[in-house]
């Protein structure tokens, strides 16, 4: 009997103990979309449904050692970033990767879904001048817009002048999140040519913990699943989005995503 291996996808990211974001999101979302999720924790959380209680970034050479070992013997056909913590790590992992041939999706994690700091303010200039010219896509939300370019999006209007900030960047692509815009959610993907919005209802339910960490790993599976990167966004949002009506009460507050909806 043949048994077919399938695509490989390697998640660097931080561990969520609560289970709903990072580096769990993401091997949850791997396994959904069926692709083989491996993992580099950069930092450990003490996080659950009210808040991070703490983080601490792993050493530098502990995360070397993990992506040597990963990307030298198993291989992945793409690879996704989520919290990087600190200057060195940015650099190990930019480093590394922009000389791996496999798309990146980098989310530029820099605060939880309860507004808690994930990322050093000395990191931001380092994932600004070194990651993000080596991502295939890069997926901030409007807060970290701001953050990385100082433009600040108010309305719809802004996704394409935020769009080609974070494109001076060097990503190949640029997928702005406007789903804390008032109204109805909308996202802008362009590489400076092509332009595609997707839009969403907007699902009445407070449980989103690890949205932003699922999309990202759903358009890295799709990317790895052979999609093109407009498909490979166009998937993962219809993924996230059944994600976030399926999100459940976990804890005294904001419930996680159910990466598994599509098989309840």
């Amino acid at each position: 009997m043949t048994v077919l291996t399938p695509p490989r996808v390697l998640t660097v990211a931080g561990s969520d103990s609560g289970g709903g974001a990072g580096i769990q999101a993401d091997l949850k979302t791997m396994l959904a979309l069926g692709v083989h999720g491996m993992s580099v924790i950069a930092a450990v959380t003490a996080q659950n449904s009210v808040g991070v209680q703490g983080y601490w970034e792993l050493p530098p050479e502990a995360v070397r050692a993990q992506l040597g070992s990963v990307l030298g013997d198993i291989g992945a056909q793409a690879v996704k970033t989520g919290m990087l913590a600190s200057p060195a790590l940015v650099e190990i992992v930019a480093e590394t990767l922009g000389g791996y041939p496999a798309p990146v999706v980098v989310d530029p994690v820099g605060v939880s879904k309860h507004g808690d700091s994930l990322l050093a303010p000395e990191a931001v200039a380092t994932l600004r001048e070194r990651l993000l010219p080596v991502a295939t896509v890069v997926t901030p939300n409007l807060w970290e817009v701001e953050q990385l370019t100082s433009v600040k999006v108010e309305d719809e209007r802004d996704l394409r002048r935020a769009a080609e900030a974070i494109l001076r960047l060097g990503p190949t692509w640029a997928l702005i999140k406007g789903g804390h815009l008032p109204g109805e959610p909308v996202d802008l993907l362009t590489d400076g040519v092509q332009e595609h919005v997707f839009r969403a209802g907007r699902l009445d339910n407070r449980h989103t913990h690890g949205t932003g960490c699922t999309l990202a790993s759903a358009i890295a599976s799709y990317l790895a699943l052979g999609e093109d990167v407009p498909g490979a966004v166009g998937k993962a949002k219809d993924y996230v989005t059944g994600a976030i009506g399926k999100g459940f009460p976990l804890g005294a507050g904001i419930g996680p995503v159910d990466h598994a909806w599509r098989w309840r």
